[in-house]
């Protein structure tokens, strides 16, 4: 991806640190092929604690620790336009982790977002732009 910002989803990184995952395989193919560091946001960080093992959370706060893993802060204007598309995308449902996902894309034009989650085939970013993803 060269110098292209690297987005990562909380199911990417649940794949990546939990060795038993379906997606590790992917995961760690994904990883191979575009190196750290990552951005990503507190409610993806948020999520993957939360589903991951204790063993696979020391490995994602450490990624964090030395800058594997970049948690992007947004300012209110971000947090508007993450409300905005949990409005817009209501019936999917989207997360507030999605949503931020989005927004970080959006943010960094030509970033890849690497995720398990299906919905960002359907999620569009500057209202009806594609967000470049890799999934399984």
């Amino acid at each position: 991806m060269g110098n292209s910002p690297v987005i990562a989803d909380a199911g990417f990184l649940v794949a990546l640190f939990s060795s038993n995952d379906t997606n590790h395989a992917w995961a760690v193919a994904q990883a191979q092929r575009n190196p750290p560091p990552w951005k990503s946001c507190e409610a993806v960080l948020s999520e993957a604690d939360h589903l991951l093992k204790p063993h696979a959370c020391q490995q994602l706060r450490s990624a964090c620790r030395r800058g594997a893993l970049e948690v992007v802060g947004l300012d209110e204007e971000g947090v508007v336009r993450i409300l905005d598309l949990m409005d817009k995308y209501s019936d999917t449902p989207m997360s507030i982790a999605d949503a931020c996902v989005v927004r970080l894309s959006e943010l960094a034009e030509k970033s890849l977002v690497l995720t398990t989650d299906s919905d960002f085939k359907i999620y569009r970013r500057f209202g009806r732009r594609v967000i470049p993803h890799q999934s399984p």
